[in-house]
């Protein structure tokens, strides 16, 4: 399953403490093209709650939730953030160590 690194969970609490007071609140992952597998591409969006089929990854102050999709294709990764000098948030991942 997905992990997240401090910095990642700081930055993805922070973003959706910005945009929703839900307490049931999250980072939504979903698989955003089937054009190059080799390289999935995904949309990362905040919402109010998991979808149905979403897998639920609890941080320390946010939730992520992944559409199946992005779960299986995440299920060994981790997934980090920064934030640049202009405050733009970029998500990386990284592999998990074993």
């Amino acid at each position: 399953m997905l992990t997240l690194t401090e910095n990642a969970d700081t930055i993805a609490t922070t973003i959706v403490a910005q945009q929703s007071d839900d307490p049931t609140a999250g980072l939504r992952i979903q698989a955003s093209s089937a054009d190059a597998p080799e390289q999935p591409r995904f949309a990362v969006t905040v919402a109010p709650a998991p979808q149905p089929g979403d897998d639920v990854v609890e941080g320390v102050g946010c939730r992520v939730f992944l559409e199946h999709d992005a779960s299986t294709a995440l299920s060994d990764k981790v997934l980090d953030a920064d934030v640049d000098a202009q405050g733009g948030v970029s998500f990386t991942l990284l592999p998990q160590s074993a």
